[in-house]
């Protein structure tokens, strides 16, 4: 992967659109969201056309059965989801999930789990994404789980 892709800048023009950088949103995970540092959350970049971070494999995270808790899941895909949006839409921390549905396809093995953010639509008020989450050794085109999401942007005036 080239270092334009993963800072999040075009090949033709060396910029980036993104209205929040990669530095920036590890700022808010280390000091406004406590729970990512618990999960493991880290990122490994943002792009102009999506984001990716992983929750680090650590074995207080699993559930019976020996994989990964689906909350875990979750909160990974919500906190790729957050991020995606942030880098679009700028700092924002007041834009929250209205809705998150996740698929479970199959047992993430004993490796980071990575989620892979896309933006399906962004709007004045709402933004839809999308997640795929896979094993880190594992492939991309078998993920482990499948997650749409819904963000509620505030207005202008009420933005923090």
């Amino acid at each position: 992967m080239s270092s334009e892709h993963q800072t999040g800048s075009t090949p033709e023009t060396g910029t980036s659109s993104l209205l929040l950088s990669e530095e920036a949103f590890r700022e808010i995970l280390d000091e406004r969201l406590p729970f990512a540092g618990m999960m493991g959350i880290a990122v490994d970049y943002f792009a102009d056309d999506h984001v990716r971070l992983r929750a680090r494999y650590n074995e207080r995270l699993l559930r019976p059965g020996g994989t990964i808790a689906g909350p875990v899941m979750m909160g990974l895909a919500d906190a790729a989801l957050y991020a995606l949006i942030l880098s679009r839409i700028g700092p924002v921390e007041l834009a929250v999930t209205t809705s998150l549905s996740i698929n479970f396809l199959r047992k993430p093995g004993t490796a980071d789990v990575v989620a892979d953010a896309r933006m399906l639509k962004l709007g004045k008020r709402l933004a839809v994404g999308e997640v795929s989450l896979f094993s880190e050794h594992g492939s991309e085109d078998e993920p482990v789980a499948h997650v749409t999401g819904t963000y509620s942007i505030p207005p202008p005036e009420q933005r923090v």
